[in-house]
C-alpha cells in the first residue's frame, strides 16, 4: 500500500490536500504510454500544430489567474496581492513558440544533384519533468513548453509542496487538445522516480530543485547514459560600484533578496557595496525591509508571506543565529507575525558578516541577506566567486564596460547589470559549479531537448 503525500499548507499548518502517488507498476505503465505517444503521431504533427496547441493552453491557464494566485497562497504561501505566474509563464511560453522552427530548423550541409546531407533535429522521446515548488507554473513551463513542441512527450512529477500545481496544467494541455498520454501529470514517491530513471523508462530528465535532488537524479542515471540536466539553486551576489544609482541598487536588489520569502533560485543572497556607499546602502535596505508586511497571504495588505514549509524556516534561522553569535549584527526587529518557531519569518538584513558563516556560503532560500564592504573590483570578483554556486550575478554601475569585465570574471550562469532575479527567455538558463548543469529556454532549450541525427544521401 502505498503512503500518502500530504500537502500542509503554510498558512496555518492545515492539510490543504492528500495525494497518493502511482505505485511502481503504474508508473511503468505511464511511461510506456508516453514512449508509445512518442514513437507514434506526436512527433510526427507540423511543428506549427503542437506550437498552437500549446499555446491555447497557456491560454487556458491564463483564463483562471485569481484561482492560481489563491491556490499558490494556499499551497507555498506567495501573498494574493502580486497574483500569481502567469506573465513570466506566458512570456516564457509565447518566446519559445516564437523561434520553435528557427530552434527545430535542419542544418542543410548540402542540397545538390549529388548529395543531401543534413542534421536534423529529433526528440528524445519521454521527457521527465521534476518541477521545483517556489514558482511552479513559471519553471515548469521552461521544460514543458519546448520539450512538447520540439516533439517529445511529457510526464511532470510536481513538488509535493504544490502538487494542484501540476494537476491545474494537465488539465489546460488537455482541454486544449494535448493527448493525454503526450502530456501526463504524475504523483510519484523518490524510489519510483529512480527507478523510472535508472531502468531507462524515459529518455530525458530535467530537474530543478536541491543540489542533493540533482545528485539523486544523476545517480540513478549513472550508466544509462540518460541525460540528465539540472538547476540546482545558488548563493547569488549583487555588487555596488560607487558610480551605482544607490535608490534603485537598494529598491532592487531587496526586493530580489526578500520577495517570495527570498524562496528565488536566482534571489539575491549576498551584497557587496563599495565601502564609501555602505552605511547609506545598509541604513536604505534596513528602512526597505522594516517596512513589509509579514502576515497571512490570503490578506491583500500582506507584501510577505510565510515559507513554504516549516523546514525552510529552521534553516533561515539557524543560519541567521549562527552568524549573530559569530558576530554578525541582525538590523530588523522579529515581527509580530514571527513566532520564532513557525513559518512567518522576520526578513533579515545582515551586516557584520564574512565568508566563514554559514549564511554566506550555503544556500539560505529565505527572506535574508548578508551585506558586506569591499574596497574594489578584485575584492568584490574575489568573494562573488567565493562559494560552490554559479546561477546569477547582479553587478551595478554606469559603466556597461566594467560591468562586462567584471562579469567575465564571475564564475556564474547570468550575468545582470542593474536589475537581478529575472529570467530572459531570449537568453540561455543556466548555471556552473553547484547549481548544476543544463540549457534551458532560447534556441538552446531546442538543442537540449532534441538530439541531433545526420542524413548523408547520395543521389546517384
Amino acid at each position: 500500500m502505498t503512503n500518502e503525500i500530504k500537502l500542509i499548507s503554510p498558512i496555518d499548518g492545515s492539510v490543504y490536500l492528500t495525494r497518493s502517488p502511482l505505485s511502481r507498476d503504474d508508473a511503468f505503465a505511464a511511461a510506456h504510454r508516453a514512449r508509445q505517444a512518442a514513437r507514434g503521431s506526436w512527433a510526427g504533427r507540423p511543428v506549427r500544430e503542437r506550437v498552437d496547441l500549446v499555446l491555447k493552453a497557456v491560454e487556458i491557464v491564463g483564463q483562471s489567474t485569481d484561482r492560481m494566485a489563491l491556490e499558490l497562497a494556499h499551497q507555498m504561501g506567495r501573498p494574493i496581492r502580486y497574483g500569481g505566474e502567469f506573465g513570466g509563464f506566458n512570456e516564457r511560453a509565447q518566446y519559445m513558440a516564437k523561434i520553435a522552427e528557427e530552434g527545430l530548423a535542419d542544418d542543410v550541409i548540402e542540397d545538390s544533384d549529388t548529395f543531401r546531407r543534413v542534421i536534423k533535429r529529433v526528440p528524445w522521446g519521454v521527457v521527465l519533468v521534476v518541477a521545483p515548488w517556489n514558482y511552479p507554473y513559471m519553471t515548469a513551463i521552461n521544460t514543458i513548453a519546448p520539450a512538447l513542441i520540439a516533439g517529445n512527450t511529457v510526464m511532470l512529477k510536481h513538488a509535493a509542496q504544490t502538487l494542484q500545481v501540476g494537476e491545474r496544467l494537465a488539465e489546460a494541455f488537455h482541454q486544449a487538445g494535448v493527448p493525454k498520454e503526450v502530456f501526463q501529470n504524475v504523483v510519484l514517491d523518490h524510489d519510483t522516480t529512480s527507478a523510472l530513471i535508472s531502468e531507462r523508462a524515459v529518455d530525458f530528465v530535467n530537474f530543478t530543485g536541491s543540489v542533493g535532488g540533482g545528485q539523486a537524479m544523476e545517480r540513478a542515471a549513472a550508466g544509462t547514459f540518460i541525460p540528465v540536466s539540472t538547476e540546482l539553486g545558488g548563493k547569488d551576489p549583487g555588487y555596488v560600484r560607487i558610480d551605482a544609482n544607490l535608490d534603485a541598487a537598494v529598491d532592487t536588489l531587496m526586493d530580489g533578496a526578500i520577495f517570495n520569502a527570498g524562496q528565488c533560485c536566482c534571489g539575491i543572497e549576498r551584497i557587496y557595496v563599495e565601502q564609501s556607499l555602505f552605511p547609506a546602502f545598509v541604513e536604505k535596505a534596513v528602512i526597505w525591509a522594516k517596512a513589509l508586511k509579514l502576515g497571512n497571504p490570503l490578506d491583500p495588505e500582506t507584501t510577505l508571506g510565510p515559507m513554504a514549509n516549516q523546514r525552510f524556516a529552521d534553516v533561515v534561522r539557524g543560519q541567521v543565529a549562527d552568524a549573530v553569535r559569530d558576530g554578525a549584527t541582525a538590523h530588523v526587529p522579529q515581527k509580530a507575525a514571527d513566532d520564532g518557531v513557525g513559518p512567518y519569518v522576520t526578513p533579515q538584513v545582515l551586516t557584520g558578516v564574512t565568508h566563514d558563516m554559514r549564511v554566506m556560503r550555503e544556500e539560505t532560500f529565505g527572506p535574508v541577506v548578508g551585506i558586506m564592504p569591499v574596497g574594489d573590483d578584485f575584492e568584490a570578483v574575489r568573494l562573488m566567486n567565493d562559494t560552490n554556486f554559479g546561477l546569477t550575478a547582479s553587478v551595478w554601475t554606469k559603466d556597461a564596460h566594467a560591468a562586462e569585465r567584471i562579469g567575465d570574471l564571475i564564475e556564474t550562469g547570468t550575468v545582470f547589470m542593474n536589475r537581478c532575479d529575472y529570467l530572459d527567455p531570449a537568453l540561455c538558463w543556466t548555471g556552473c559549479k553547484d547549481t548544476g548543469r543544463g540549457a534551458g529556454l532560447s534556441t538552446l532549450a531546442y538543442q537540449s531537448l532534441t538530439r541531433p541525427k545526420s542524413y548523408h544521401l547520395r543521389k546517384n
